[in-house]
């Protein structure tokens, strides 16, 4: 893999093969591979039974690599995540059993079940793609992809993410329920038990090519000025008790970037920004207790957000 081109020719293979057992939900598939190249982690949001694991499992078949599902539970403990040291009496040692955080995409099912204390093991790995037991740190295996699901709906037995942990994932996808035309392909492909086969498109060596690729797309000052003005504005919106700080920059930067690379582009257009500014954002915007009451749709102001801002040439 040498150049953009490259990467939007494996990036079309893979979402092809995935939107053969995925029905709907294209947007979604997208912007997942975008934050895999961007190197980020993802935070998907949708009622139960809309194959969110579904897309995580069938995204690391068809990329050939080692892929683990967690599902969080309340009594899940930091140790079943990323392993313990286990006493080797013959050799009179301790060995360091590794955890399924050590593998290449790490699905974590209902992250908002476990306890704050297991979710912060998780954060460690997300942020520094290593994990430290008993004093010691291991590195996790490249690339590491972190793929997270939550249910809107729940309110008995969760844990919400806190806002400095929600923060680290790049991008928060809102997963919808299918079109009429889409549920009765869904049943169709039920009803014949027909799971059909996927072929393994890439490898761990060709994502890591790519997100080298990906770091070297450009992006002109007019960009990035634009992307400064898209987050610096949350800040100051009076339905907002907090608005984007630099990492929701940097992760709007980088996924422009990704994206870029997907269409087979070697730089970044305002249209990039356009199109990722909600999935990046609209997790880190915290709306006042009076825009709660008011039930003022965070969507409706990224909306207005967009309008107001252009790029200056």
């Amino acid at each position: 893999m040498q150049t953009v081109g490259d990467v939007k020719e494996i990036t079309q293979q893979i979402l092809s093969e995935m939107k053969k057992r995925i029905i709907g939900n294209d947007e979604t598939l997208e912007i997942i591979l975008t934050t895999m190249l961007a190197n980020g982690h993802v935070l998907l949001e949708g009622v139960p039974g809309i194959a969110k694991s579904y897309m995580a499992a069938t995204l690391g078949e068809v990329m050939g690599m080692d892929h683990k599902r967690i599902q969080f539970t309340p009594d899940l403990m930091p140790a079943d995540i990323t392993g313990s040291s286990i006493y080797n009496p013959k050799e009179q040692e301790f060995k360091f059993i590794q955890g399924p955080v050590f593998t290449n995409i790490l699905l974590c099912d209902e992250i908002s079940r476990a306890p704050p204390k297991t979710q912060s093991a998780l954060l460690e790995a997300m942020q520094e793609k290593q994990v430290s037991v008993e004093g010691k740190s291991y590195s996790l295996p490249e690339p590491f992809f972190v793929i997270a699901t939550q249910n809107p709906i729940e309110q008995v037995g969760v844990y919400p993410l806190p806002e400095a942990q929600i923060d680290r994932f790049m991008v928060k996808l809102l997963v919808s329920l299918p079109t009429f035309e889409e549920e009765v392909a869904l049943l169709k492909s039920k009803r014949e038990k027909f799971v059909p086969d996927v072929d393994i498109v890439t490898n761990s060596a060709e994502i890591l090519k790519a997100q080298k690729i990906v770091e070297k797309v450009e992006i002109s000052d007019q960009v990035i000025n634009y992307i400064a003005s898209l987050v610096v504005k949350t800040r100051f919106v009076p339905a907002l008790a907090l608005g984007g700080s630099p990492r929701a920059s940097i992760a709007l930067m980088t996924m422009s970037r990704a994206r870029a690379a997907m269409k087979g582009r070697d730089y970044v257009e305002p249209d990039d920004v356009k199109a990722l500014y909600f999935h990046v954002m609209n997790h880190r915007l915290i709306l006042t207790p009076q825009a709660e009451v008011e039930q003022i749709p965070i969507s409706q102001i990224i909306e207005a957000l967009i309008k107001e801002s252009k790029v200056i040439v």
